[in-house]
């Protein structure tokens, strides 16, 4: 059999980070009006993705030599109907039934004598139809998957156009070039003291003991929020001089918040790992595919009290970040520990996990609304996989003018996680409650001052 393709460092560091407890496997969901056609369907899956990206047909082949990079090898017995699945819910066919057929995939491994992917079409969900894809993080990261995902889909023409969502440039690493672009030296020393900052925060924090943590096992739950407005959440945003992503993760401050107050616990910061694309969005996906992220530790403001308070609290945190060279360490880090042997990997990468409760994404997803196959996606969902001693992972996606936020939690240290997602839920309400009187008086004013 020949060599194969070399897998990249960075690559093979989640390649070799599976454990029982935390699957490095990425799940995301489309949620169908209706059930689309089987074939067209599984057309769409070869031609989009197996006929166009080499590693849906490769399977990762041993590491020979420990200090050597394994690869990418042909599977020999590749048959596509081995990676696509139909299965039907039992009635109702509600939210509850989906979560636990969602669920009883989070702790199979993906097999690796195979590619390591792979697509199920649930029928009988709701009047539709969802679609579950499983990726193994070696195979890419969360942007390249998202972008994947969309891929599969079509505009309101019929057209497969990419629907990439837009650029979300790694601030941090925006900093340190403008630093060392002409002109941009006089930052250096501000750059400088912020190194010594970030490095200090990367190698001291430590997790708080929380309600929401410890040690995790192997069974994993997911929810997810209703859709709401993405406008109330930029109302929200603009009234107190915070970003979107801001009011968001303000949100899921106060729902930890809100869920440590529940279980009788004295509310403590928590912090979570947050990806930094590094990707060129406005270039097509390389063939390879792999990962190109970089990561920054965010601590949200889950102690503080007051919902207004908690968001000036993370719009002050996010800037920091926003002018941190984390992303660049982070990056140049992952990169160095994929060349390691495997023992080291999972030591340094837990090292570093172990600071964190879990891992937080914001994706922005298309701003209209896609089709599957001729079918309208009503709503696009994901959670990433965790490492070491990870519990609970978030991730927010807005689509076609919604926000959706889904929370995978460890089973046996979050044993009720529709209760975090209704803390969330209530969150979000209070915040837009809030800020409904403050864009009413301020429409007053304007039409006040037009007369």
């Amino acid at each position: 059999m020949a060599p194969g393709r070399r897998i990249a460092p960075v690559d093979t560091i989640w390649l070799n980070m599976d454990r029982p407890e935390n699957l490095m496997v990425i799940e995301s969901l489309l949620l169908l009006e209706h059930a689309p056609d089987w074939d067209r369907v599984t057309d769409v899956v070869r031609t989009r993705l197996v006929d166009e990206y080499p590693v849906f047909r490769e399977r990762p082949g041993p590491r020979v030599v420990p200090w050597r990079l394994p690869r990418w090898q042909p599977d020999p017995d590749f048959r596509l109907e081995r990676h696509v699945h139909r299965v039907r819910l039992p009635a109702p066919g509600d939210d509850a039934a989906l979560r636990r057929y969602v669920d009883r995939q989070l702790h199979q491994p993906l097999d690796r004598a195979h590619p390591l992917w792979q697509v199920h079409l649930v029928d009988g969900y709701q009047r539709g139809a969802a679609l579950l894809c499983r990726v193994h993080h070696a195979v890419a990261d969360g942007t390249a998957l998202v972008r994947l995902l969309l891929s599969l889909t079509d505009d309101a023409e019929g057209v497969a156009r990419e629907a990439a969502p837009p650029s979300n440039r790694p601030t941090g690493l925006r900093a340190a070039t403008r630093a060392l672009a002409p002109g941009g030296l006089a930052d250096v020393g501000r750059l400088a003291v912020r190194t010594g900052q970030a490095g200090a925060s990367l190698v001291l924090a430590r997790t708080p003991s929380s309600v929401l943590g410890g040690q995790p096992g192997t069974r994993k739950h997911v929810v997810w929020s209703q859709p709401f407005s993405l406008e109330d959440a930029k109302q929200v945003g603009r009234l107190s001089g915070a970003t979107v992503n801001d009011v968001l993760m303000s949100a899921v401050a106060g729902a930890m918040h809100r869920y440590q107050v529940a279980h009788g616990a004295e509310p403590v910061d928590l912090t979570t790992m947050v990806p930094v694309n590094v990707r060129r969005l406005d270039r097509e996906l390389p063939r390879g595919l792999g990962n190109r992220f970089a990561l920054v530790f965010f601590t949200f403001p889950s102690a503080v009290a007051a919902p207004l308070q908690r968001l000036a609290e993370t719009k002050r945190r996010m800037d920091w970040l926003k002018s941190s060279p984390e992303a660049v360490m982070t990056f140049g880090l992952i990169t160095a520990i994929g060349r390691t042997v495997s023992d080291v990997e999972r030591f340094i990468v837990s090292f570093f996990a172990n600071k964190a409760i879990g891992v937080t994404t914001n994706v922005p997803g298309p701003t209209r609304t896609r089709y599957l196959a001729g079918t309208k996606v009503t709503a696009i969902l994901g959670w990433v996989p965790g490492s070491g001693r990870h519990t609970v992972g978030v991730c927010i996606v807005t689509y076609a003018g919604t926000v959706r936020v889904g929370f995978r939690v460890d089973a046996d240290r979050v044993r009720r996680p529709k209760q975090l997602l209704e803390a969330f839920e209530a969150e979000m309400a209070d915040l837009v409650a809030i800020a409904k009187p403050a864009r009413a008086s301020s429409a007053r004013r304007s039409a006040s001052h037009a007369h």
